[in-house]
């Protein structure tokens, strides 16, 4: 039995869901999920730790968000499930790999949820200040919740008009930019806070080198910021999730993949280029996004405040997407026989709604932490939910291999779409999100990523044993 044909027992399992996303909606909800705080902002906190050296950290992400997108897409092209990277690792690493993807990602994209809504409390206190953020939180949180719960063309409706003002506000941005260092780099001097460090020169490529060299952090400094490169892409990976109610999947994920790698590429390297040509690094942080920071050293009336609500809605744009993901993740757990058979159900509109409420719980966490610390929640969920991110796309790479060993040794015809220079990009990018995941052992702020991700992967292996191994291994029927 082939192996294209021996997997039907796993699409069987997850029947249900409505394939009605185009591929112009899948797309660009992978943009929307991989274009939103961790551009926004996170890629402030990226700059403080490596300078204008950053531009290399996000280079070496945007490889290997590259080498998993071709992975991804020929695995996808092959099986096309909601289940995808977690049910592609089941059939061709095991149950137990199977399991530990889904629950490392599903962990992971709940975490993440939480960095989004807790950046939009910061967003939120550029309008109202003295407001303390769980209210935004619980607010735009019920929202879209709401919109999750309708149905996944309601998902995909709503999902394409957020990315939509981001894509056009990005644009719009680079033009703007690209005009005042190339133009107009009187126009910035003498403006922003006081101090040789924070003060906002005159824009141009100098700022490169003007605050200690392009190297300001070292190399350390460039390879610790691709941490936060690998997060700011994350997301990337929907396409292969939505795959799954995708009306022509081979059609919208070889489209899907060619636009999105590219958009995603020069989005983040033009826009940062930018942004440090204008913004010397030293002012970065997370205190506020550096797009802000550049509207504002702009002096357009008003410009800060527009792209504030840009932002603002590239973060909500992510969290959507996340609580899609998210959702269709422990809807394929529950379909394997791995989470409890109501996380399997459908709505009559073809939702899994106990997985979507369950998922979450994300929002709860990131509502105490807005409470308790303020100041650090951000930086604390972004570490924490790392782990599951740098794991899975590790395991995508693994799965990738073991998938293409599988088909090879069968016979099969190559796909349409193939993974280039395989076996070596594979593991590549498998070794480098190796080396990703040790650097976080020596680093203080991603110290906590290892310290919560190995025993979280050692309590799912030991709750897999004792509980879901004879379970998992002959299936179960389709929930109705």
């Amino acid at each position: 039995m082939s192996a294209v044909a021996s997997f039907d027992h796993i699409l069987e399992r997850e029947q249900g869901l409505r394939r009605s996303l185009s591929a112009r909606r899948i797309t660009m909800i992978a943009i929307g999920g991989a274009i939103g705080t961790g551009l926004f902002l996170g890629s402030g906190f990226a700059i403080s730790l490596a300078g204008p050296a950053v531009l290399i950290s996000y280079a070496i992400g945007a490889l290997i968000a590259l080498l998993l997108m071709g992975c991804l897409a020929e695995m996808t092209i092959a099986h096309p499930t909601s289940g995808s990277f977690g049910a592609y690792a089941e059939f061709y690493l095991g149950p137990l790999a199977g399991f530990l993807v889904r629950y490392a990602y599903w962990t992971c994209i709940v975490l993440a949820v939480g960095t989004e809504v807790t950046a939009v409390a910061l967003y939120m206190q550029y309008w109202f200040p003295m407001t303390p953020g769980w209210p935004w939180i619980i607010g735009f949180s019920a929202l879209l919740i709401g919109v999750n719960a309708r149905s996944v063309d309601v998902f995909g409706a709503v999902e394409y008009a957020f990315s939509a003002i981001k894509v056009t506000a990005i644009v719009i941005f680079i033009v703007l930019a690209a005009y005042l260092v190339w133009r107009a780099p009187a126009a910035l001097a003498g403006t922003g806070a006081s101090g040789p460090s924070a003060q906002f020169a005159t824009p141009g490529f100098h700022n490169y080198t003007a605050f200690g060299g392009f190297f300001p952090r070292g190399l350390w400094g460039a390879w610790v910021a691709v941490l936060v490169a690998i997060f700011s892409y994350l997301s990337i990976e929907m396409i292969a999730v939505a795959a799954g109610e995708a009306a022509q999947p081979e059609v919208a994920i070889t489209r899907a993949f060619r636009s999105t790698v590219v958009r995603l590429i020069v989005f983040y390297l033009l826009t940062l280029a930018l942004v440090l040509a204008i913004v010397p690094w030293p002012a970065a942080g997370i205190d506020e996004s550096p797009f802000v920071k550049v509207m504002r050293a702009v002096r357009v009336p008003g410009a800060a405040g527009v792209f504030n609500f840009v932002i603002l809605a590239a973060a909500l744009s992510a969290m959507n997407s996340q609580l899609y993901i998210t959702t269709r993740m422990m809807f394929s757990l529950s379909r394997a026989g791995q989470a409890p058979r109501r996380f399997g159900a459908l709505t009559a509109r073809g939702v899994p709604l106990q997985a979507l409420l369950l998922s979450s719980i994300g929002i709860a966490l990131a509502t105490a932490l807005s409470v308790l610390a303020p100041k650090s929640s951000f930086i604390l969920m972004v570490s924490i939910s790392s782990f599951g991110a740098m794991f899975t796309w590790m395991m995508i790479f693994v799965t990738h291999y073991a998938f293409r060993k599988a088909r090879t040794a069968a016979g099969q015809a190559p796909l349409s779409f193939r993974m280039w220079g395989f076996p070596l990009t594979t593991l590549l990018g498998a070794a480098l999100m190796a080396a990703i995941l040790l650097t976080t052992a020596f680093t203080s702020a991603f110290r906590m990523t290892l310290i919560f991700g190995l025993p979280f992967l050692l309590i799912l292996s030991l709750i897999y044993l004792l509980r879901y191994r004879p379970r998992s291994a002959a299936g179960r029927a389709p929930i109705q």
